[in-house]
């Protein structure tokens, strides 16, 4: 047997803040069973998800000026749901001062 796979963890690239989530991100993330630490993991170590080219440039930019950060996540149905369940996409913005980290829904912004 060969050895167990270890995974280096990426290193944040910035200060997340006080996390927040708004009722309609939790509500989405409990139904299609996301933990929220696993999204901000991706968010604060630069996977800027679902976004397009220009604006995860601007995020780059924005690690080295201190403005806003934004990312976006698609997030696949529970195989438990079949197909009774769209896509959901949920935003996850941190404040150009990094001192608040929200996690919403785009219709919530």
């Amino acid at each position: 047997m060969g050895t167990p796979s270890t995974t280096t963890a990426q290193p944040p690239l910035f200060e997340l803040g006080q996390l927040c989530y708004t009722p309609g991100a939790q509500g989405v993330m409990k139904r299609y069973q996301v933990n929220p630490f696993q999204l901000l993991s991706l968010h604060v170590t630069g996977d800027w998800g679902d976004l397009c080219a220009e604006d995860a440039e601007s995020n780059n930019n924005a690690l080295k000026e201190g403005s806003r950060i934004f990312s976006a996540y698609v997030l696949p149905p529970p195989l438990s749901e079949g197909q009774s369940l769209a896509p959901a996409k949920v935003w996850i913005i941190t404040e150009a001062d990094q001192s608040v980290t929200t996690i919403l829904l785009p219709e919530e912004y």
